[in-house]
């Protein structure tokens, strides 16, 4: 009697998935074990790991840009050649265009798709990995055009979806979770000023305004000894009530004439 397809049979061990990482740097990976890449062919499936809808002359011309387009043609092709003799090779050709398998797991789009979430106001625990995702550069040390543009796309894409997540529970009133994923922006990019405004929000929230004067001062003297600039109106008026007391009692105390000293 043939087994029933839909049950696995005793020690059945399923094939491991491929999966390829471009975050913190290339690595392409069948189930927990590396597989070895030369660096040139390396470059081939990150494009094309970064680029699904590209056709052979697009991915020939980012991956030779100082070759002929038939002679950029002709390394492509003999790189893809040389990809395909091997069994692990993560890549499908269809017609004119040339993409991962199907099933191959790529670290970019997890990011993309997390961002996404986020950006849709899912539920915090379908974005519970929002901290760590992206966290390291797109291939780092990597110097093609088509690789610094990505990388800087991504930065941005992960930046913004830090500060929608930190917004998102500020307005549900849960602080500390605002406050890791505010930080965990400006970690990413100290000088970008909108997660530093989050952060003094956020204790305002609190009702700490004390830790919201203390994040407005460091952020503002960070400011102006690396880039010589102030913060911006908006970030300046978060504090305007706050502050307000302070003001008016300095005003008052300026404008009070000095006690003169008594005769003998």
């Amino acid at each position: 009697m043939a087994a029933d397809p839909s049950v696995p049979t005793a020690g059945h061990r399923p094939e491991p998935g491929v999966s390829l990482h471009l975050l913190g740097g290339f690595r392409l990976l069948r189930g927990a074990a590396p597989i070895v890449v030369p660096r040139g062919l390396q470059r081939v499936i990150a494009l094309i790991g970064l680029r699904p809808g590209a056709t052979r002359s697009q991915l020939a011309g980012l991956l030779w840009p100082d070759a002929s387009e038939e002679r950029a043609l002709s390394s492509l092709r003999t790189a893809l050649w040389r990809l395909r003799q091997d069994p692990c090779c993560p890549l499908t050709v269809a017609g004119d265009t040339v993409r991962l398998g199907p099933a191959v797991r790529l670290d970019v789009d997890e990011l993309v798709g997390t961002a996404a979430r986020v950006r849709d106001g899912d539920e915090p625990r379908t974005a519970a990995g929002a901290l760590a995702a992206g966290r390291h550069d797109l291939l780092p040390g990597w110097y093609d055009d088509w690789v610094l543009l990505d990388r800087e796309r991504l930065r941005q894409l992960r930046l913004h979806m830090l500060e929608q997540l930190a917004g998102q529970h500020l307005v549900a009133g849960r602080h500390g979770d605002a406050l890791e994923a505010a930080l965990e922006a400006m970690a990413a990019e100290p000088l970008r000023e909108t997660p530093h405004r989050l952060v003094v929000r956020i204790h305002l929230a609190e009702g700490n305004a004390f830790e919201a004067v203390h994040a407005f001062y460091v952020y503002r003297d960070l400011l102006r000894r690396e880039l010589r600039l102030e913060p911006s109106p908006a970030m300046s008026a978060l504090l305007d009530d706050t502050l307000a007391p302070i003001r008016e009692a300095s005003r008052e105390a300026a404008g009070r004439p000095s006690p003169v000293g008594r005769r003998t």
